[in-house]
């Protein structure tokens, strides 16, 4: 149950009351849970979805759950998505990588975030029931899947890469990380400080 907590802390803002699991491989260990907290994300934001209907136009309904969606994640995504946006304009990889670094968000990811969401916002208006439901429920759970998946299977991006707080199912750091699975890394690396303003008890 421990592993379960640190796992819904770390991926959202939802203060999950108990003990969570500590240890330098804990992550590692809460990373089995990282689906099924998206799972059940998903269930509740197809429920949700289904209650702002009710009360709601389609296009305010779904910018409202967007809004929640991102809200509850704490947008942790959103910012490799800038990272990753913003280091496309770099010339060769070293300064792409620089530009990934830079705290600062660039004209590339600003736009791209902001054409992001009205994506997702039009996407959820616009897809006919059945396929919407499957996908809301769907999408968190792939999605924290993934950066795992990725994380392990490229490359390092730099020469000497080093432990970060990405890990494997294991336990173990994924140390090897290219462009796409940096920012996966990051992704984590900044939920784990931005998603948990409630730590609870420990």
């Amino acid at each position: 149950m421990g592993s379960l907590i640190l796992a819904v802390r770390f991926l959202t803002v939802v203060p999950v009351p108990g003990r969570e699991l500590l240890g330098v491989s804990a992550l590692g260990r809460a990373a089995w849970w990282f689906p099924v907290v998206g799972l059940l994300l998903g269930i509740g934001l197809d429920g949700t979805l289904a209650a702002l209907q009710a009360l709601f136009p389609p296009l305010l309904a779904s910018a409202l759950l967007v809004t929640a969606w991102k809200a509850v994640t704490g947008g942790i995504h959103l910012d490799g998505l800038a990272d990753v946006l913003d280091g496309l304009a770099g010339r060769d990889p070293a300064q792409r990588l620089a530009i990934m670094r830079d705290s600062r968000v660039g004209v590339f990811g600003a736009a791209g975030l902001v054409l992001f969401l009205l994506l997702v916002v039009a996407a959820v208006a616009d897809l006919p029931d059945p396929v919407r439901g499957r996908l809301l429920i769907l999408a968190p759970m792939v999605g924290r899947a993934a950066p795992l998946l990725v994380g392990g299977w490229l490359p390092p991006g730099r020469g000497s890469a080093r432990p970060s707080s990405s890990v494997s199912p294991d336990g173990r750091a994924l140390s090897g990380r290219s462009g796409a699975s940096r920012s996966a890394s990051r992704w984590w690396a900044r939920g784990a400080r931005q998603s948990r303003p409630w730590p609870g008890p420990r």
